[in-house]
């Protein structure tokens, strides 16, 4: 089975990955991204979703649902907005669990 890389967020952040041969996900509001993040974890044909900040902010409960799951691994990204800090928050929280200290 082959896995793709998809990219979850708001059009304008998103359309950019297109380029780069990445599928691309432009959700319009946060239900219609938290509609397609179920959607493309039930499915299991991608192994990473990369997901901006912006919409992550308001999909906690979802996105810590797949946490311990293989498969997706959800990243944040920053959107058009710039970074809000929560994906590096998610990172260093990650790096702390797994090593037992903050090293970053």
């Amino acid at each position: 089975m082959s896995y793709q890389i998809a990219v979850l967020g708001d059009r304008d952040s998103v359309l950019g990955f297109k380029a780069l041969g990445l599928e691309t996900f432009p959700a319009d509001t946060v239900e219609e991204a938290r509609t397609t993040l179920h959607r493309l974890a039930r499915e299991k044909a991608c192994a990473v979703i990369y997901l901006t900040e912006s919409y992550a902010a308001q999909m906690e409960g979802d996105i810590a649902r797949y946490k311990d799951e293989l498969v997706p691994a959800i990243i944040l990204i920053p959107g058009k907005e710039g970074s809000l800090g929560i994906g590096m928050a998610n990172i260093k929280k990650a790096v702390e669990r797994a090593v037992g200290a903050d090293i970053l």
